[in-house]
């Protein structure tokens, strides 16, 4: 789809039309993806691209990007009342880079409130719907970025992923959606939730696109010092095929609780992945059974660390009664924040407190590293080059359905939260349906090794249909 819009700016099409006809369409949908659109400045810099056309590998091309991610001169609220109104005075890195490159950012999209969800529905704007059903959640906490792509109101779109956050949205809504490993994307301007966990990255209609994304925002940059530096290679590596690759399949993934109809679109792409050339083999991440109740201590201990800045003293939220400090800040948490947000900080604290700390904390953290040299061991040399396993285990949920049950909503992350354990790659590219709502596959990598994982998907993707189909009802 990029390609084929930037060849269409470079022969002459008017990229104020293009994104004018963007912001129509947002305007009649009923999706609530965005929760700020950058009209202004995004008519501005198209008429600009118009009249003086520059280079770069996304010239001309709109994005939409997540409200956790910062954007100067645009509101970036996190999706929470503690940050409405809140308009940074700096560019995350990630920004910078696709400026750099020539984008156009129309818009902030909706989000689990500072990204702690699985459906979008703790958002302070109102729940995104999915566009293949709009009774149904997109997935979480990225759900605004993919609603948005998947129908058509954005090309492309930025998210961030702590535990499946863009990987359970591409699921949900039949897209691409790619975590690339912890390191190789600045965090620099995302609004922290778990600083040891969480990764930006794209969602796009296709694999190409995500590569290309991937060559703009992957790299080095001195602000983060957990960042790393970037060979690219993303687009040139994906026509190399899976001939005598070797597929993982961890027999943890499957069986209770995996949807019957997602299992069955799984195993028919590994075998789509065998006709091609590839071979599999069963392997065991013995540790998974540990991942949710690791990755849930872990995130909460962080965010509750992370989310003590905002007290409304300093930006955000203000409600115009102050008393003494304490009475302040608590009043303008307790209306700032919303349940989900409020549960997960008081958890965290538990967590972190005297007494609990080496109980619970360390422990998550010890098993931490377990996962990760599961991770390591199966994917070491002479075992598997990849694994592939379902993305989710069932197809999108009605909204309403599971936020009451908090315990429910965080099982269904069991086959996202270890890869961000471990801090390897993984990508959801669709891979069937189920009563007409997509079904994701994961492809998981070793450590920096994304061109393999992009590679992978983009063989499969071009051997199958369903990256092709669209919701049949937009509205």
């Amino acid at each position: 789809m990029l390609r084929e819009l930037k060849g269409d700016l470079a022969a002459g099409a008017s990229a104020e039309e293009r994104v004018a006809s963007l912001f129509e369409k947002i305007k009649k949908s009923k999706l609530n993806a965005y929760n700020i659109l950058s009209e202004d400045s995004a008519l501005k810099r198209a008429r600009e691209f118009d009249k003086a056309p520059w280079g770069g590998l996304m010239a001309g091309v709109p994005i939409a990007i997540k409200s956790s991610i910062s954007t100067r001169g645009i509101e970036t609220n996190c999706s929470s009342r503690i940050l409405s109104g809140y308009v940074p005075p700096y560019d995350a890195h990630v920004i910078d880079q696709l400026k750099e490159e020539g984008a156009i950012i129309i818009g902030k999209t909706n989000m689990d409130e500072f990204a702690m969800g699985t459906s979008t529905e703790t958002s302070y704007f109102g729940p995104t719907r999915n566009p293949w059903d709009t009774d149904r959640v997109p997935g979480g906490s990225s759900g605004g970025s993919a609603a948005a792509v998947a129908a058509g109101e954005a090309p492309c779109a930025l998210g961030s992923d702590t535990g499946g956050s863009i990987r359970c949205p591409a699921s949900f809504c039949g897209i691409v959606g790619l975590k690339p490993t912890y390191g190789l994307v600045s965090r620099y301007g995302l609004v922290s939730y778990a600083n040891s966990l969480e990764q930006i990255g794209p969602l796009t209609a296709n694999v190409e696109d995500a590569a290309l994304v991937m060559e703009v925002i992957a790299g080095h940059d001195p602000q983060d010092s957990t960042s790393v530096n970037s060979d690219g290679g993303y687009i040139s590596g994906l026509g190399d095929g899976v001939e005598g690759l070797v597929c993982g399949v961890p027999k943890e993934y499957f069986g209770e609780g995996v949807d019957p109809l997602v299992e069955k679109a799984v195993w028919d792409a590994i075998s789509k992945l065998v006709e091609l050339g590839a071979s599999w083999k069963e392997v065991s991440l013995p540790h998974t059974k540990y991942a949710l109740a690791a990755y849930y201590i872990i995130a909460m201990s962080e965010a509750s660390s992370n989310l003590a800045r905002f007290d409304g003293l300093r930006y955000g939220l203000r409600l115009g009664t102050d008393q003494d400090w304490h009475t302040t800040f608590s009043e303008i948490r307790a209306a700032g924040f919303g349940s989900e947000v409020k549960r997960r900080i008081l958890l965290g604290t538990y967590a972190l407190s005297a007494g609990y700390y080496g109980r619970y904390y360390l422990k998550a953290l010890k098993v931490r590293t377990l996962i990760k040299q599961d991770f390591e061991r199966v994917l070491a040399a002479g075992g598997a080059d990849i694994l592939v396993t379902p993305t989710m285990p069932f197809p999108a949920f009605k909204i309403g359905e599971r936020i009451e049950d908090p315990l429910s909503l965080y099982m269904a992350d069991v086959f996202t939260v270890p890869i961000n354990l471990a801090g390897v790659p993984a990508i959801s590219v669709p891979c069937g349906f189920a009563g007409g709502l997509p079904i994701g596959l994961q492809i998981i990598g070793r450590h920096f090794d994304e061109i393999g994982v992009l590679r992978t998907a983009k063989a499969y993707e071009d051997a199958t249909p369903y990256h092709e189909a669209v919701p049949k009802e937009v509205v």
